[in-house]
C-alpha cells in the first residue's frame, strides 16, 4: 500500500477530449481511480491567413517558441497541409518549448527542442532564454483565445521582432459525461485537478449546466466524502483561475507538469488525511 499512495482515491482529470491518456497512465501507476471531465475541444482557429503567411516565410525565423503539445501539433499538421513538416524545418530554425510534455511532443513529431527552460512556465523561458533576443526574429503559435501574451511582450521589449499567431482554438465541450456526473453527484471524488485555467473556466460551466446553480455543493463534502472536494492546479495561471471561480486551490504542482500535478494531489489528500 505505500507503494500506492492514492490506492483508494477518486480523481477527476479535466484534460482535453483525447488528451487523458497520460495524466490517467500516471494516476493509475499510484493507485488511483479516474475520472474523466473532459473540460476542452481542441479546433482550428478561426482563420488560417496568419499562420499560413508565418509559415510561408519559416526560413525568415531564427527560433519557434512552442509552450504547449497542442501548439506542436497544429505547426505540425500546418506544415504537412503545405508539404513540409517541423522534423523538416529550415535548418536555421531552432525550437524552444515550454514545459517537459511539449518538448516530448516535438522529439515524437521528429523536432527536439534546441531548448528547454528549467522551470515549466513561460516565465522561465524569458528568464533563461539561452542568447540574447535583440535583433531575432522570433514564431509564437498559440491558442486563438485566453491564452498569455507574456511571451510575446517580453521578448518585444527585449528588442526581438515578434510574431504570434493563432494556431489552434479551444472550446468547451457540449456537456459533462455520465460516468462523471454520477461520480459528482454521490460524492465519489476525493480530488479535481485542472490542467489549465481554461479548463477551470469550462468546467465551472459544465458543472453549471448539469446541476444548476447549486454546483458549488458538489465542492463540499457529501456523499460517501466526508471532507470537502480537494482542488489541485497545474500551476500559477490555473490557480489564480481557481481562486477566482472556485474560491479555493488545495496544491499546486511542483514542478508544473502531469508528474508534479500527481504528486500535488498526494500532497493534498495526505493533509485531508491528517485533518
Amino acid at each position: 500500500m505505500a507503494d500506492l499512495p492514492l490506492a483508494g482515491c477518486c480523481i477527476g482529470v479535466t484534460r482535453a477530449e483525447g488528451q487523458a491518456g497520460e495524466a490517467r497512465r500516471l494516476f493509475e501507476r499510484v493507485g488511483a481511480r479516474v475520472i474523466d471531465l473532459p473540460a476542452l475541444v481542441v479546433t482550428p482557429p478561426s482563420d488560417w491567413g496568419p499562420i499560413d503567411d508565418a509559415l510561408a516565410e519559416l526560413d525568415s525565423f531564427h527560433w519557434l517558441l512552442v509552450s504547449s503539445s497542442n501548439g506542436a501539433d497544429a505547426v505540425d499538421a500546418r506544415l504537412r497541409h503545405r508539404g513540409s513538416s517541423l522534423a523538416h524545418r529550415p535548418p536555421g530554425l531552432k525550437i524552444a518549448a515550454v514545459g517537459r510534455k511539449t518538448a516530448q511532443r516535438l522529439e515524437e513529431l521528429g523536432a527536439p527542442a534546441d531548448f528547454v527552460p528549467p522551470a515549466y512556465v513561460a516565465d522561465s523561458l524569458i528568464e533563461h532564454f539561452p542568447c540574447s533576443a535583440w535583433g531575432l526574429r522570433l514564431l509564437i503559435p498559440r491558442v486563438q483565445s485566453g491564452g498569455r501574451s507574456v511571451l510575446a511582450e517580453a521578448f518585444g521589449e527585449a528588442g526581438a521582432r515578434v510574431v504570434e499567431v493563432a494556431a489552434y482554438e479551444t472550446g468547451c465541450p457540449p456537456c459533462l459525461p455520465s460516468s462523471a456526473v454520477a461520480a459528482l453527484a454521490g460524492g465519489n471524488l476525493d480530488a479535481l485537478t485542472f490542467s489549465s485555467a481554461k479548463t477551470v473556466h469550462h468546467t465551472v460551466s459544465l458543472l453549471h449546466k448539469a446541476f444548476g446553480q447549486d454546483w458549488p455543493d458538489l465542492l463540499a463534502p457529501h456523499g460517501g466524502r466526508p471532507r470537502a472536494l480537494a482542488l489541485v492546479s497545474i500551476g500559477p495561471q490555473t490557480t489564480k483561475a481557481c481562486l477566482e471561480l472556485l474560491g479555493r486551490v488545495d496544491a499546486e504542482a511542483t514542478p508544473h507538469d502531469l508528474s508534479g500535478l500527481v504528486q500535488a494531489c498526494m500532497t493534498a489528500l495526505r493533509s485531508e488525511r491528517r485533518g
